[in-house]
C-alpha cells in the first residue's frame, strides 16, 4: 500500500520536526511548510496529500485563511493546531470545515492517534462495512453483527457505536461525543451519553468491554487485538 502523504504547516521549525518525526515513525510521508503561502503552493502542486496539520497563528496567511481557501477546492481532512483553546475559535474552525482541533501544548502520541482516527473516519465515509474485533458494522443497512449475530440497536446507539469505531484508540470527551453524535443543536447533558453507553455495552455482551471509561473525561473504544 502507498504511504499516505501529510502536509505539516507551522512557522516553528522545532514543532514541525517533532510532528514529522512521530508521523514518519508511523510510516507516513511528510512534507513541510513554514507559512500559509508556502502551504497553499505545496497543496496545489501535490495532488496526493491525504491530510493537513495546520497551525492557526502564522505569518503571511494564517491557518483560517488557508483552510478557507483549500475548502473551496478540496475536502482533504484538516487538523488545526492552536495555542488558544477558545470555544469561539473551535466553532469557527468547524464552520470552515476543520475535521479536528488540537490545542498546544499537546502530546505527539495524541496527535498521531487523532491523525489515524481522522484518516479512518474519512476513509470510512466511503467504506460502508467496517469490521473490528468481531464486530461488523454495516452503515448502509444500519445493522451491527457481533460474531455474525445481529444485535438490535436503536438509531442513536448505532450512531454512537459508529462514532466509537471510527475513533478507535482516541480518548473522547463527553462534550465531543455530544457534539458529534447528537450535534451542536442538542442541549442535553453528559448523563444522556452515559445512559446510552450503558445500554450499548449491555447489548454488546463481552464486546462491551471495548468501550473503556476514562474517569473525568469520557470514553475510549479500544480493541484488545
Amino acid at each position: 500500500m502507498d504511504r499516505l502523504k501529510i502536509l505539516v504547516v507551522d512557522d516553528e521549525s522545532r514543532m514541525r520536526k517533532l510532528v514529522k518525526d512521530f508521523l514518519v515513525r508511523k510510516k507516513y510521508d511528510v512534507i513541510e511548510a513554514e507559512n500559509g503561502e508556502e502551504a497553499m503552493d505545496l497543496f496545489f502542486s501535490n495532488k496526493d496529500i491525504s491530510l493537513i496539520i495546520l497551525d492557526v497563528m502564522m505569518p503571511k496567511l494564517d491557518g483560517w485563511q488557508v483552510c478557507k481557501e483549500i475548502r473551496q477546492y478540496s475536502k482533504v481532512p484538516i487538523i488545526m493546531l492552536t495555542a488558544k483553546s477558545d470555544e469561539k475559535d473551535e466553532l469557527l474552525g468547524f464552520q470552515l470545515g476543520v475535521d479536528e482541533y488540537i490545542s498546544k501544548p499537546f502530546s505527539p502520541k495524541i496527535l498521531v492517534a487523532r491523525v489515524e482516527a481522522v484518516l479512518r473516519r474519512t476513509a470510512g465515509e466511503e467504506e460502508e462495512v467496517i469490521k473490528v474485533g468481531g464486530i461488523t458494522l454495516d452503515r448502509t443497512a444500519h445493522e451491527v453483527k457481533i460474531d455474525d449475530k445481529v444485535i438490535d440497536l436503536s438509531f442513536k446507539e448505532f450512531e454512537l457505536l459508529t462514532y466509537f469505531v471510527m475513533n478507535k484508540g482516541v480518548a473522547l470527551s463527553r462534550e465531543k461525543i455530544l457534539n458529534n453524535v447528537w450535534n451542536y443543536d442538542y442541549f442535553g447533558d453528559a448523563r444522556t451519553i452515559d445512559t446510552h453507553v450503558k445500554k450499548l455495552r449491555s447489548k454488546m455482551g463481552s464486546k462491551g468491554d471495548y468501550i473503556k471509561t476514562i474517569w473525568g473525561l469520557g470514553y475510549k473504544f479500544e480493541v484488545d487485538e
